[in-house]
């Protein structure tokens, strides 16, 4: 797998046990579909093998019923993308006073990374479906977008925020450039069965220096 589809593969770390609602049923007949009980950690059919009349149909509902839901296939395995652009709007409105970008930044994903949130990428329950993603093309590439769209997202917020003394820009390519340096190892590692403690440990650890390192460049 090549190192760049690390970054995400982790933003696509999801928690069937901690999402509600009919998403959560699509979700699980996803991964049902794709990857074998009796091994997790192998895929018995690809992301692109499946499909949504088939996810539609495990989960009791029409493939009308589903698309009311998604506006495509790959959000199905997905959904969680919107709440990371929530927690990115969130961190740089709700900073408090004093706090610069990166710093806000660097204590929100040590605090995701400490609660093993599903975004973190550290989630227990979160692997089955990585694998998924690690082995789709089309999945691949809508993250790849997503990288694009949630640094423009952060632009946008930076560029209206007053506090802000820097380059918007720059400052919003840096910090999601360097979540995905830190997140490229840690889901390298969490796929090839390295120890979850030890990984959110080291996650954390790498994320603090990197962002610590980022905000004496960008303080404001």
């Amino acid at each position: 797998m090549l190192a760049e589809q690390q970054f995400e593969i982790v933003l696509a770390y999801q928690d069937p046990v901690g999402h509600s609602g009919m998403r959560r049923q699509y979700r699980i007949a996803l991964v049902d579909k794709v990857v074998p009980e009796h091994d997790p950690g192998e895929m018995e059919r690809g992301f692109e093998d499946v499909t949504v009349a088939e996810i539609a149909a495990a989960a009791g509902v029409s493939k009308v019923t589903v698309f009311s839901h998604f506006e495509r296939k790959e959000d199905l395995a997905l959904d969680r993308l919107p709440d990371a652009v929530g927690i990115v709007r969130a961190v740089v409105r709700e900073r408090p006073d004093g706090v610069g970008v990166v710093e806000a930044f660097r204590r929100a994903a040590i605090a995701l990374a400490e609660e093993q949130h599903p975004l973190s990428g550290l989630s227990q329950a979160g692997e089955p479906l990585a694998r998924t993603v690690a082995g789709s093309r089309s999945l691949i590439s809508r993250l790849r977008e997503f990288e694009h769209e949630i640094e423009a997202e952060l632009t946008d917020e930076l560029e209206s925020d007053p506090r802000l003394s820097g380059d918007s820009e720059l400052v919003a390519a840096l910090i999601v450039a360097t979540y995905r340096v830190v997140a490229v190892a840690t889901t390298r590692r969490r796929l090839a069965g390295d120890d979850l403690t030890a990984l959110v440990t080291a996650h954390r650890d790498r994320l603090d220096r990197a962002f610590t390192a980022l905000s004496e460049v960008f303080p404001g």
